[in-house]
């Protein structure tokens, strides 16, 4: 059962993978690349500082930058553990793939889709009470840069959908966390 579903697993990558074109690989590059993204970075900093004021914002960037940490050393923790090669390092489907570039490390479960989600999922909970026509729109990062993971072959589908379902548990469980030492530091919850 296992293996068939790890079968189906690579089917999905190799189709989505090979849908790409040599004209869109620098488009999806970028999208990976997670420096590309300071502007939205940015624009939840803002928000957060205009929405908070600088004492309860900053608690809130300094919450962020934990939850970062945190959804990093808790991926790699899961990618050593199970070292699961990368599609583009495994040597039963790799010449099935486009290998735009090879990373090294292990592949289960995709730290660009556990930490893009576990961030986006958090600010929206944090913020959805204030911008609640374009909020949601932030749900586009965490599915456009896991994708690109797909899109470029070095994760697989499993690894991204982990990434996601963690993510979002997480996120849940920190806004939960965050918003109880709220409380005790400000004496209310967040707006």
């Amino acid at each position: 059962m296992f293996e068939s579903i790890l079968h189906i697993d690579q089917e999905i990558l190799i189709y989505l993978n090979n849908l790409g074109s040599k004209q869109w690989d620098p488009f999806w590059m970028a999208i990976t690349n997670q420096f590309n993204w300071i502007p939205l970075f940015l624009l939840v900093i803002f928000l957060v500082i205009k929405t908070y004021g600088w004492k309860r914002g900053g608690f809130l960037i300094l919450s962020m930058i934990v939850l970062v940490a945190f959804s990093d050393q808790f991926t790699n923790l899961i990618k050593n553990t199970t070292q699961r090669l990368r599609p583009n390092n495994d040597p039963t489907i790799n010449h099935l793939l486009r290998t735009i570039y090879s990373p090294k490390g292990f592949s289960f479960m995709s730290g660009h889709a556990t930490t893009s989600t576990f961030f986006t999922i958090y600010i929206l909970l944090v913020l959805k009470n204030n911008f609640k026509n374009y909020i949601f729109f932030l749900l586009l990062f965490p599915l456009v840069f896991s994708y690109s993971r797909l899109y470029l072959g070095v994760h697989f589908p499993l690894d991204v959908l982990t990434g996601l379902s963690i993510g979002f548990f997480f996120a849940t469980l920190y806004y939960k966390v965050i918003g109880f030492t709220f409380k005790k530091i400000f004496g209310s919850f967040l707006k």
